[in-house]
């Protein structure tokens, strides 16, 4: 039992808000959030999204384990605390991802195949970052935004998409680089002179640099959001009003209160923690939520009545 809680652990619970985040926007915004079918088949891509990138987890716990030990905070999860077995998170990183990918394959004869497909880039990208990729500077954090690209083309691939614009990849991509940039800030101010040791990539970054960054991924980040809402597949009417720009406000909001956590409060070093623990932030993304499905799924059928 102790090492199946260990286990569970090492896959990090709380970061499966990401894959919740990440899978979902295709079906919400091609408007098929309440079609059954649908559903049933994003769910399951959230699944098996969890279940591979709590397998990443468990391969960088592996590798890291020496590293883990001499960090403050890191030298408790299972592995380098030695809750969770060597052996059995072994057996875990090589059974977990086969099954999941076999049963994938084989669960539906439209989508199942590219769903797997999708899950398995994922999984050799991240395996290969890693093991090469972590260490070397910028390719690092982009290889963990295409793991949150790849996240949105697996809930895409299940349902048959209609209305899903091309502009949202961009601006997945630039909040996940946002978040990702914000992280290693946060983490290079949090450790200081322990940073290169805990992470050696951290020799090649320093804050100017990574501030410089944020910035202009920040407005990237905002202007391609903007633009989004302004395209004309993308655009909702209605009667005759594009009301889809109503929503940039929430991500001028949910933009602005994590650089204040994060240059203010010192927050963000985790941002699985900052979503699950900030009210304000809490209430922006599910306000934005709200908003999206009463402007596609309420207020035309609400017209048109």
């Amino acid at each position: 039992m102790q090492a199946l809680t260990g286990l569970i652990r090492t896959m990090r619970p709380t970061q499966w808000t990401k894959n919740v985040l990440f899978v979902f926007p295709a079906i919400v915004f091609d408007g098929k959030l309440f079609k059954p079918d649908s559903l049933a088949n994003v769910l399951y891509a959230c699944f098996a999204m969890i279940l591979l990138s709590g397998t990443v987890y468990i391969i960088n716990d592996l590798v890291d384990i020496e590293k883990d030990r001499q960090h403050p905070r890191k030298k408790d999860r299972p592995l380098p605390s030695g809750q969770l077995p060597i052996n059995v998170a072994i057996a875990a990183a090589i059974l977990i991802p086969l099954v999941t990918l076999v049963v994938t394959w084989f669960i539906h004869p439209v989508w199942g195949w590219k769903l797997a497909v999708v899950l398995l880039v994922y999984l050799l990208i991240q395996i290969l970052y890693s093991f090469v990729l972590k260490n070397i500077v910028l390719l690092d954090v982009l290889t963990v935004t295409a793991g949150f690209v790849l996240r949105v083309v697996a809930g895409v691939v299940v349902i048959d998409v209609e209305n899903f614009s091309p502009w949202l990849y961009a601006c997945t991509a630039l909040l996940a680089l946002f978040l990702v940039v914000g992280k290693r800030r946060q983490e290079l101010v949090t450790l200081g002179e322990n940073a290169v040791k805990t992470r050696p990539i951290f020799q090649h970054y320093n804050l100017p640099l990574l501030d410089d960054m944020l910035r202009m991924v920040t407005t990237s980040t905002l202007i391609t959001y903007l633009l989004y809402t302004i395209e004309r597949d993308t655009v909702i009417r209605v009667a005759g009003v594009n009301l889809t720009p109503i929503t940039v406000m929430y991500v001028v909001y949910g933009l602005f209160r994590y650089l204040y956590l994060i240059h203010v409060r010192g927050e963000g070093s985790a941002p699985d923690e900052v979503l699950l623990k900030d009210r304000p932030l809490q209430i922006a993304i599910v306000l934005f939520g709200l908003t999206f499905i009463a402007l596609l799924y309420v207020l035309p059928r609400l017209v048109q009545a």
